[in-house]
């Protein structure tokens, strides 16, 4: 029966949700664990309806002193993790409160930070990828004009990585393999609004079947070398 009131009493303490963006991501932001602790000592406080906690009340959850506590949430406030608020009562009353939204939005920018740099050098390893796909088919490193082309493509032209490959392809596939008849490709590519691999695909298979259905007497005919731009003829 006592274990049972007990039971009842831990229950009616209820539960704190501690952030778990917080919690992984704590020592990328800067703090160390007995400042984390803290933090959450902070956290739990205003959860439970006591905003501006006292440095004896959160060195007393803690085996910590009240002069380190406050040491700590001296350093907390400095570094921007901690900030205090003023909230108007009742006139002339006001009551100050801790708030954590500094650290929160240190964690954000963080966060951001790391999806753009992650997002670089998946960029970098798609760039590293095509250029040695590119000398792959080639049979040969690239030229300084060609690097530059193929930066140019993704850079200025704004072309995926999935599409420069599958103008390549279509290069490959028509015996035409090089940077002039790919760039010809991929500005038709363009202005047709074609920005998927199906879309190409279905397009480069259109071509083929259009050479194919050509008369044979204007294939005789013709004795010149042909252009990059043939792969336009449609």
């Amino acid at each position: 029966m006592e274990n049972k009131h007990l039971l009842i009493k831990w229950l009616q303490e209820g539960s704190i949700a501690i952030p778990k963006l917080l919690m992984n991501n704590y020592k990328k932001v800067g703090l160390n664990e007995l400042e984390m602790m803290v933090v959450l000592h902070i956290h739990t406080f205003i959860e439970s309806g006591n905003p501006f906690p006292t440095p004896d009340e959160i060195a007393e959850k803690m085996t910590i002193t009240s002069v380190h506590c406050t040491d700590i949430l001296r350093q907390l406030f400095q570094r921007g993790f901690l900030a205090i608020e003023q909230e108007s009562v009742a006139s002339p009353v006001i009551m100050e409160r801790y708030t954590l939204q500094p650290l929160w939005e240190k964690m954000m920018y963080s966060l951001s930070n790391e999806v753009v740099q992650e997002k670089k050098k998946v960029e970098e390893a798609n760039q590293v990828h095509l250029y040695s796909i590119f000398e792959q088919e080639f049979g040969r490193p690239l030229s300084p004009f060609e690097c530059d082309t193929l930066r140019m493509w993704e850079d200025q032209d704004s072309h995926a990585p999935e599409l420069i490959k599958a103008a390549l392809r279509e290069a490959v596939i028509s015996g035409k393999l090089n940077f002039r008849y790919i760039d010809r490709i991929l500005f038709e590519w363009k202005k047709n609004n074609i920005k998927t691999i199906e879309q190409a695909q279905q397009q480069g298979k259109k071509f083929r079947q259009f050479q194919q259905q050509r008369p044979a007497k204007a294939e005789q005919e013709y004795k010149g070398t042909i252009p990059f731009y043939n792969w336009l003829d449609q």
